[in-house]
């Protein structure tokens, strides 16, 4: 270790599962805290389509289960590290639903309850519980405006939060221009405002198969032309595509310099960009194996890491040069601990005899990186390197 390295407070480094995979299956928290204790881990995301929604569940059950997840937890030996939005959450418009008493509805009956339930079991709560409908993109003042209203909102969430003592609180980043925050500039500017203007520090959790080349920039140098071709590349706004088929050149490019929210920078659809950027403030790191064209929720078995991009040694060393970076200002601390999360999918169909074989497959091909949890990431690359 050389001196600057020894001056970097580096953070601890724990593998965990989200136990969304679970659901409809093994519903109870006695269940799924044994259960994933069998699978050699210790460390659990407890999503809230298992059983754990506020919407459906109401909060006398919501108190209940977090009695009954402590009780569980003392058996298996097993912590619930963060709670985590589910498909319900997902699907909707939510911030920044376009009626304000579905907003209100949403912060008062979802995410309190939800934060309450985190700050019972001295954990984290991580989501994605909104989205711009198509008209707000095709204007930069829309666009500008939803943001805005998104601010405000999880101003409010994180004060509540803070306020109970939550461990801490963040937003997932998506992927499209619809589902804000989906760039590296956003997320950064993202989770610099909420922190500052809620006096309290504002995370995001990076999912590494949350990136996409489909919303670059175009090369309009090689645009198919003419209303005869049926698919053609992302090119922003309806009145870009309008533009396009009606073959007038100079105008699309003045649309395109018009609509800089709805393109993407190439470090934007790179997951080890991100992590060297912001992985200092992503307390939760959601695991998936992924070709990077789509976001499948794979296991790590031999089958998908042959053509997977996601390797343990090169994740832990971009989140390391993230540490190694100066401090930004307006910015959260940075975190000291840190959870990679196993994020894998279990389809309605699947054979569950098989899919827990791939994740304890995908838990020993992780321990290579991650031999022992809360071990320092500094002292998990060294080990790498050796």
């Amino acid at each position: 270790m050389n001196e600057a390295e020894k001056q970097i407070n580096y953070p601890q480094i724990y593998l965990a599962i989200d136990n969304c995979f679970a659901y409809k299956r093994w519903t109870r928290p006695r269940e799924w805290c044994a259960l994933i204790s069998g699978l050699g881990l210790k460390y659990i995301e407890a999503g809230a389509d298992n059983e754990l929604d506020p919407l459906f569940m109401g909060e006398e059950y919501l108190a209940d289960w977090v009695e009954e997840v402590k009780r569980a937890e003392e058996d298996s030996g097993v912590r619930v590290a963060s709670l985590y939005s589910g498909h319900g959450t997902y699907t909707t418009l939510g911030l920044t639903h376009t009626d304000p008493r579905v907003r209100r509805r949403l912060i008062d009956k979802w995410f309190k309850p939800m934060a309450d339930a985190a700050c019972g079991l001295g954990a984290g709560l991580g989501f994605f519980a909104h989205g711009f409908p198509h008209r707000v993109l095709q204007e930069s003042a829309l666009y500008r405006d939803s943001v805005e209203l998104l601010k405000e909102g999880l101003v409010e969430i994180n004060r509540y939060a803070a306020s109970g003592k939550c461990r801490f609180l963040g937003i997932e980043q998506m992927y499209s221009p619809h589902q804000y925050p989906w760039t590296i500039s956003q997320t950064r500017d993202l989770i610099g405002a909420v922190t500052k203007k809620s006096g309290a520090p504002f995370y995001f959790t990076e999912d590494v198969g949350h990136h996409r080349l489909v919303f670059q920039k175009p090369d309009l140098s090689a645009l198919p032309s003419g209303a005869g071709i049926k698919h053609k590349p992302w090119l922003g706004s309806d009145r870009a595509f309008a533009l396009a088929e009606a073959g007038r050149t100079a105008e699309l490019e003045e649309e395109i310099r018009r609509i800089p929210h709805l393109f993407s920078q190439p470090q934007d659809n790179d997951c080890y960009a991100w992590l060297s950027e912001l992985g200092a403030y992503s307390p939760v790191i959601h695991l998936q194996q992924t070709n990077g064209h789509a976001s499948d929720h794979l296991p790590f078995t031999a089958e998908h890491n042959g053509g997977g991009i996601i390797d343990g040694g090169k994740v832990l060393r971009a989140l390391k040069a993230s540490y190694e970076k100066a401090p930004a200002r307006d910015m959260p601390p940075r975190c000291g601990k840190i959870y990679l999360t196993l994020e894998v999918f279990a389809g309605t169909a699947a054979v569950m005899h098989n899919f827990l074989s791939d994740i304890r497959e995908s838990v020993s091909w992780w321990r290579r990186w991650i031999p022992r949890d809360g071990v320092r990431l500094d002292e998990l690359v060294r080990e790498i390197r050796q």
